[in-house]
């Protein structure tokens, strides 16, 4: 998982803020880290060959798609929106998304499939309420959502 991870986030370097850049893009530790605070992560795969990985973690009533890299060699062949939507199928709660806001790659691909950018009212609130990130990484991510979060959102 982590060699796709790190494979697959080459593509951030020089693209997100230098200062949030380093190298691996995820250490072992880190990825330790986040399956002890609950972050699942599914794979697929062909022949015995991982081709992605994608995380969910559950947040109360939301539920966050975590970590989500396919490798560069399976890219535009639709290995991301099927792990998507297979991760997507286990949960009934809203779904959230966070990434660099300059990731307009990733933010078209969540766009392709069904997410919708949140209002930057919203964003910094729902970064600090559900992700563990530093104040520069708010400063400069998005997040995405589901239609049933936008739904609930438009009746809070």
């Amino acid at each position: 998982m982590l060699a796709i991870v790190n494979d697959a986030a080459q593509a951030y370097r020089g693209v997100i803020p230098a200062d949030r850049w380093r190298e691996p893009y995820m250490p072992a530790d880190e990825l330790e880290k986040e399956i002890a605070d609950g972050v699942v992560f599914w794979v697929a795969e062909e022949n015995g060959r991982l081709l992605a990985v994608m995380g969910i973690q559950y947040k109360g009533e939301v539920a966050l798609i975590r970590h989500a890299y396919v490798t560069p060699s399976a890219q535009r062949k639709g290995v991301g929106t099927s792990l998507l939507r297979h991760v997507q199928g286990h949960t009934g709660k809203p779904v959230l998304i966070g990434t660099w806001a300059a990731a307009s790659w990733a933010i078209e691909f969540y766009r392709r499939n069904g997410f919708t950018v949140v209002p930057s009212s919203h964003k910094d609130r729902l970064l600090r309420t559900y992700w563990s990130i530093p104040e520069r990484q708010i400063e400069t991510s998005v997040v995405l959502a589901d239609g049933r979060w936008m739904k609930e959102s438009n009746t809070r």
